[in-house]
């Protein structure tokens, strides 16, 4: 099985290859009907959990159960890879595997937090209990808080460091002995003073027991940490604060997969520009008055049939990079919809006249040659335009409105054409 064999290695021996197969067979199965789109996107999702759960924690476990959706089940389903079947299919494995990442992470997130609460629950009883059975009790403390991979640390009433572990001092880029008896301020330092510390704050003028939340630390080397941090009151039998302790999770490298992920789902392949979900995100959030330029590359076709697609690849490349350079004093946002087509979003436009200006720019962009692979290579295209006062509330039709400039524009032999 193709999906067996791309996940071997990727997870710790907890399944045997006759388990990993069975169950792979019916995660595939599931992916398949949602690839078809028989089945909602939500089970994509789904197929990620339990792929979690079967102890597949690493990413190089997403990134090749990605390749298996995007291109091994579209082979399977449309195998001429060519017609309009074969556009919906893999466009609908673009949103499988985008769903199948968050999945992913969302999942890792709720493992880690519950390992992260179980190790809390107990640093806190060990703790209580060392108020009945001080000897007993700290000696089991000790051991837990000297050997946690997760950072452990104890604050008293005045924001002072009791005493802090190995793992907390090394989340923090500090050496663990000089930690105890210094403030959490001077330990964090100013550029770390924010939220994490207005609720450390709170707890200790007891307006609240707890928190939890994730926060960026800027390291003293210059290094950033993403660490998820759960703190809470230990009070003593008056019901009066004795200290405050906090459990650490070093969650960069999830978080940097994350980022990585949500990046892959919403960026082109190919030229690196935004793809159309992310177009539709920002412009259903853009700030009015809102000016678009549907680009239709002009003989892309012929490119690809003298030269072949390698070169057809890094003309596309060559035109993302010169559009985007085109308006980058206006802060344009460019888009690759797919094939030889591309969009430019520009907000707060002033005018129309402005948007005309905008699609001088990016014609001339485009006039001077390129030089691909030993080869000159000229590329032009037909633009539409379309400024609006207001974001509008059905993005179809501002894209027909474009389309349809665009295509007049192709048919007039005009280089672009505003609506």
């Amino acid at each position: 099985m193709r999906w067996a064999d791309a996940l071997d290695g990727a997870v710790a021996p907890t399944l045997t290859r006759t388990q990993i197969e069975a169950m792979l067979a019916d995660l595939g199965a599931a992916l398949m009907n949602v690839v078809r789109g028989s089945t909602d996107l939500a089970v994509a999702r789904d197929a990620a959990t339990v792929l979690v759960a079967a102890n597949y924690r690493d990413a190089v476990a997403v990134s090749r159960s990605v390749v298996v959706i995007c291109r091994d089940l579209v082979d399977e389903l449309c195998p001429t890879r060519e017609g309009p079947e074969y556009e919906r299919i893999r466009d609908r494995a673009v949103l499988a595997a985008a769903e199948f990442a968050a999945g992913f992470t969302a999942a890792l997130r709720m493992a880690a937090l519950a390992e992260q609460e179980a190790t809390l629950v107990a640093s806190l009883a060990a703790a209580q209990e060392a108020e009945a059975r001080r000897q007993l009790s700290e000696a089991r403390f000790a051991a837990v808080f000297a050997g946690a991979s997760v950072g452990i640390g104890t604050i008293d009433v005045a924001g002072n460091v009791l005493d802090a572990n190995a793992a907390m001092a090394e989340m923090l880029g500090l050496p663990v002995e000089v930690m105890p008896g210094r403030s959490v301020a001077e330990l964090i330092g100013q550029a770390n003073i924010g939220y994490a510390f207005e609720e450390l704050q709170r707890m200790l003028a007891g307006e609240s027991d707890r928190f939890r939340l994730e926060t960026e630390h800027l390291r003293p080397d210059g290094t950033t940490t993403t660490i998820d941090l759960s703190m809470s009151s230990v009070r003593d039998s008056a019901g009066q604060i004795a200290f405050l302790i906090g459990v650490a999770v070093d969650v960069t490298e999830r978080k940097q997969l994350a980022d990585r992920l949500w990046h892959d789902a919403n960026h082109d392949s190919l030229t690196g520009l935004p793809n159309r979900g992310l177009f539709f995100d920002r412009l259903a959030n853009a700030v009015p008055p809102i000016g678009v330029c549907y680009l239709d590359l002009d003989g892309f076709k012929e490119i690809n049939d003298v030269w072949g697609h390698t070169v057809g690849d890094r003309v596309l490349r060559v035109v993302g990079q010169r559009l985007q350079s085109a308006v980058e004093t206006v802060d344009g946002l460019v888009a690759r919809l797919g094939g030889d087509e591309f969009i430019v979003l520009i907000e707060k436009c002033p005018c129309a006249g402005k948007l005309t200006e905008i699609s001088d720019w990016l014609a001339r962009a485009l006039t001077e040659p390129m030089e691909v692979e030993h080869h000159l290579v000229s590329v032009a295209a037909s633009i539409g335009t379309v400024f609006l006062d207001e974001v509008p509330t059905a993005p179809d039709q501002l894209m027909h409105a474009a389309d349809t400039a665009m295509y007049r524009n192709k048919a007039t032999g005009t280089r672009f054409r505003q609506r």
